[in-house]
């Protein structure tokens, strides 16, 4: 299949003009050509990412992607259809999973290139910086790391006021365990997006990452039940 990812573009710009359920209804023909388009950039990504990280081998589309549907029951927004495509790949886990993961979204004028733990729970992030706190010259070299820098000008985000409890206030890299999410993030122009060589780009910035996500991660080595997600964990 021949990728027209300007068409995505072009659909979600139409989408956003017009958000509602009679344009949907009436173009929903354009829309499941765009679906049918983002499972096959879905599965792309998936195979680039499997050259750097073997574990994602077993991905599938339905595993990285959303339902265009948003739920609007508890929010003030009742716009019924998302203006943007999310892709999330998560090798060795899922989307709902609390893996660190990597992103990549799809919205014109705001498209961005993400990873890492986003919404970590409490036990979790207290693992995340003690891990931190702990091999503190390795997460230097990971984010200090000029092909990292190039590709991720953001690296965590939701930054607490003062510092977390249990860690020296005079720590010299103190402000790098402020984060309540330690995710990263790298804007691109849509051109990236829709260019031919799209999936490739991409890819540069699947290998920047893998080192931060991989740091992150290993904690669920020693504690995987940090992993699922909590809901699921209640089961």
């Amino acid at each position: 299949m021949d990728l027209n990812m300007k068409e995505v573009y072009r659909f979600l710009k139409e989408l956003k003009a017009n958000n509602n359920r009679e344009w949907f209804n009436n173009n929903k023909d354009q829309y499941l050509k765009v679906k049918e388009t983002i499972n096959v950039f879905t599965e792309q990504l998936i195979l680039a990412l499997t050259e750097i990280d073997p574990s994602a081998a077993g991905l599938t589309p339905a595993d990285c992607t959303y339902r265009i549907y948003r739920d609007t029951r508890f929010s003030k927004n009742k716009t019924p259809y998302k203006t943007h495509i999310g892709i999330v790949l998560c090798p060795g886990g899922t989307k709902k999973s609390y893996r660190a993961c990597y992103y990549i979204h799809l919205e014109p004028d705001n498209s961005f290139i993400a990873g890492g733990c986003w919404c970590p729970p409490a036990p979790l992030l207290k693992e995340i910086r003690q891990s931190i706190f702990d091999n503190i010259e390795e997460y230097l070299e990971i984010i200090n790391n000029p092909d990292f820098k190039k590709h991720y000008t953001q690296v965590g985000d939701d930054l607490l006021k003062t510092y977390p409890k249990g860690f020296p206030k005079d720590w010299e890299y103190i402000d790098l365990l402020r984060p309540r999410e330690y995710t990263i993030f790298g804007e691109v122009p849509d051109s990236l997006m829709m260019g031919n060589n799209n999936i490739k780009k991409i890819q540069e910035y699947m290998v920047a990452q893998k080192p931060y996500d991989d740091f992150l991660n290993y904690i669920f080595e020693e504690h995987p039940e940090l992993a699922i997600p909590q809901r699921e964990n209640r089961k």
